[in-house]
C-alpha cells in the first residue's frame, strides 16, 4: 500500500481565545484549540502564571474543557478584588514544542 504514516507535527492554535466582558457571578468560556500530533496538551496563563483548574484542584471553578477552552462556572469577584480578571494566553505543548495563543483580556463589568 502506499499509505505513509502519519507524521507527528509540533502544535498550532487553530481557534484562539477571544476578549470577554463579563458579569460578576456569570459563567465565561475562553476558547483555544490546537492541533498537532501527538494531540498537545493545553495550559492556559493567566498574567504570565499558570492558571490552575479542576484537574488540580477539584473544587476549582475554573475547568479545562476537552478542546483545550477554559471554562468559569462563574466568575469571581470580591471586596478582596477580580481574581480571574487579567490577561490569559494558551499554550500548546507535545515534544516538538509548543504553541502560544494571542492574549484575551477578561474583564469584569462594573459594580
Amino acid at each position: 500500500g502506499s499509505h505513509t504514516p502519519l507524521e507527528d507535527t509540533a502544535p498550532r492554535i487553530v481557534e484562539h481565545p477571544a476578549d470577554v466582558l463579563v458579569s460578576k457571578g456569570e459563567p465565561a468560556t475562553l476558547s483555544c484549540k490546537a492541533e498537532g500530533r501527538p494531540a498537545p496538551v493545553v495550559e492556559w496563563y493567566k498574567d504570565g502564571e499558570r492558571v490552575e483548574t479542576d484537574r488540580e484542584d477539584p473544587r476549582s471553578h475554573r475547568t479545562l474543557l476537552p478542546g483545550g477552552s477554559l471554562f468559569f462556572l462563574r466568575i469571581l469577584h470580591g471586596r478582596r478584588g477580580k481574581p480571574d480578571e487579567g490577561v490569559y494566553v494558551c499554550v500548546a505543548r507535545n515534544y516538538l514544542g509548543e504553541a502560544t495563543s494571542r492574549n484575551a483580556s477578561l474583564e469584569v463589568a462594573g459594580e
